[in-house]
């Protein structure tokens, strides 16, 4: 059996006027995150973890911001494409540990809709992943509402 391990962090800047897509559900907000595709930081370093973990580049690689194909794309079709891709090579995902930084709005009352959700996307069992959500104390562009960040680690399986 072979075992790897991936990371992956990512950052959207918040602005109003865009939708504000987090773990693959719409969150009700004054500000949405800012990018080519929906902008769903949490799939997004997800994404970034496996394709890591798998040695297969990165988002970025597989899904490039100059194509017009992605122009606001909801991160859960590249989610998919990207359990297709690990797969292929024979991977299986052990489990995933994520990290969402938001000030506002609170992010606790949504995990279980977006472990469901993403769950559901990766047809793998919730208990395999982990969703959890900080503050940065209103510090850093995350604590003064300007930005979102996320971090995930994977552990894949042969």
């Amino acid at each position: 059996m072979k075992i790897r391990t991936g990371f992956g962090y990512d950052v959207h800047q918040l602005q109003e006027g865009y939708d504000f897509w987090l773990g693959g559900i719409k969150l009700a907000h004054t500000k949405g995150a800012v990018g080519h595709s929906d902008a769903d930081v949490l799939i997004h370093v997800i994404c970034d973890a496996l394709l890591g973990a798998a040695n297969m580049r990165d988002i970025g690689f597989h899904f490039s911001d100059k194509d017009p194909q992605y122009k606001g794309i909801d991160s859960k079709i590249l989610l998919k494409e990207v359990m297709k891709l690990i797969r292929e090579k024979g991977w299986k995902i052990s489990n995933i540990d994520s990290t969402i930084c938001l000030q506002q709005p609170k992010v606790n009352p949504h995990i279980p809709e977006m472990k469901a959700c993403l769950a559901k996307v990766m047809e793998i069992p919730e208990e395999d992943l982990s969703i959890k959500a900080t503050t940065t104390e209103k510090l850093g562009f995350v604590g003064r509402e300007d930005g979102v960040s996320a971090y995930a680690t994977v552990l894949i399986i042969k």
